[in-house]
């Protein structure tokens, strides 16, 4: 079952593995074009945008590579689990996604898919550039370091 936050977003996927391959310049809460079908096996809690990623093409973002299963209860009209999925931003928005996609190294990852209040499904989408196994290595020293640095400073009182 999907997790409810305080700030009334019910997640329904989490990507937890794009912040440690990907450094996040900035995110973006995007739509969704998506069937009923689809609709309702997001709110059981069951998707995987792990080893999705979108990309701009003919003025329109796609979602690809993202696996939302079919609804139990549905019936022959049930969606396709992997298929390319529109995302819904305005015009000027996704100008400035191709422009930053056009850069050397930058790409449109999916972080998580959650219901806003409303109860509207949503997309948090970060423009990030892949990181190198050395900045990987770095962020694993600091973490750690924290790590040791709180389990000190409880010992200590």
């Amino acid at each position: 079952m999907a997790k409810k936050k305080d700030d009334g977003q019910k997640v329904v996927s989490e990507n937890r593995r794009a912040r440690y391959n990907y450094a996040i310049e900035s995110n973006l809460e995007v739509g969704m074009v998506l069937t009923g079908t689809e609709v309702k096996s997001l709110r059981s809690g069951k998707a995987t945008i792990a080893e999705s990623y979108a990309q701009v093409k003919e003025g329109k973002v796609l979602l690809i590579n993202a696996t939302i299963p079919e609804y139990a209860g549905g019936n022959r009209l049930n969606h396709e689990p992997t298929r390319i999925r529109e995302l819904l931003l305005k015009k000027r928005e996704i100008a400035n996604l191709y422009r930053a996609t056009e850069r050397e190294g930058m790409t449109l990852i999916p972080l998580k898919i959650y219901f806003n209040e409303r109860g509207m499904a949503k997309m948090d989408l970060g423009i990030a550039k892949g990181k190198k196994l050395h900045d990987k290595r770095e962020d694993d020293k600091k973490k750690d370091w924290q790590r040791d640095k709180a389990r000190l400073m409880r010992q200590k009182g």
